[in-house]
């Protein structure tokens, strides 16, 4: 019982992150129809970010997180205006290939900046782990789950109560009325490229100080994304949330009652049954974002 809970906890841990990388694929999905394949090195360009700022600039730790976060949405609005924006009306195998190229190169330039040898942040809490009853679970990863809990909340909450969330729910549903209504649909797919990738960000830079941080970190990462976004639904950011959830349950179950060795194949099961048996998405609906 207590190994389980043990996987209970890490599993809120890493749905947490996971839910932030599905949220952010699954937003720029749903508003602007786009399959984002920069979202890896996004993801990746945030950990990088981390390491910048606490171990070369030697700033606070709690500060690189949103100075990362500022440099995802200036990143991806810098994608969007550069490569989306004249490709609008085209074709989505068009957009794609472009996406993919724009991908490759990023992971070639974060290679050739830093190099193949993996990189580590120093972080200032302890080393000894939080210990509550049979489970234990480092400060760090406390860190990790309130930070990604913040995040999906802010996330929520700027979708659902703010001005910019209504008119990015408005050109979902018809870009073409919306636009008639008076909403900048050019501003809204930018913001909305701009924040699925701070989201991305985010994530590296919560767990690159978990594990390591090199150049190919964020391949997994976004097939692990992309899974999430398949089991929550594309276009549903609740989905998205309630995926990130299960499939890192499913690895941490897999991992610890299994095999470590499968942790990834475990979570890909699940994504192979819910195609097979319910190709729409555990979660969904008719109105997807928001």
């Amino acid at each position: 019982m207590s190994e389980f809970l043990q996987h209970l906890v890490n599993m809120l841990v890493l749905g947490g992150t996971y839910a932030l990388l599905g949220i952010g694929l699954t937003l720029i999905f749903g508003i602007m129809n786009v399959v984002n394949f920069t979202h890896g090195v996004l993801y990746t360009f945030g950990a990088y970010i981390m390491f910048i700022v606490v171990q070369q600039l030697g700033l606070n730790f709690f500060l690189a997180l949103p100075v990362a976060v500022l440099a995802g949405w200036l990143l991806g609005a810098a994608i969007e205006l550069t490569l989306l924006r004249p490709l609008r009306g085209s074709d989505i195998d068009t957009t794609m290939l472009v996406m993919i190229g724009a991908w490759i190169a990023m992971q070639s330039g974060t290679l050739w900046i830093w190099g193949g040898v993996a990189k580590s942040v120093t972080t200032p809490f302890p080393e000894a782990p939080l210990v509550l009853g049979p489970v234990s679970v480092s400060w760090l990863r406390l860190f990790v789950l309130a930070a990604a809990a913040l995040l999906i909340v802010v996330t929520y909450l700027l979708i659902n109560k703010t001005s910019l969330g209504r008119a990015m729910r408005a050109t979902f549903q018809d870009h073409d009325t919306a636009s008639l209504m008076g909403v900048n649909v050019d501003m809204i797919y930018t913001s909305t490229f701009a924040i699925g990738s701070s989201l991305a960000a985010a994530a590296g830079a919560l767990l690159g100080p978990v594990y390591v941080i090199f150049p190919q970190m964020g391949d997994l990462a976004a097939v692990k994304a992309f899974a999430i976004v398949i089991l929550g639904g594309l276009g549903n950011i609740t989905g998205a949330v309630i995926g990130g959830f299960i499939l890192a349950l499913a690895e941490e179950l897999g991992a610890g009652y299994v095999s470590s060795g499968y942790r990834d194949a475990m979570g890909f099961l699940i994504i192979i049954a819910v195609l097979i048996f319910k190709p729409t998405g555990l979660f969904a609906r008719a109105e997807r974002v928001g």
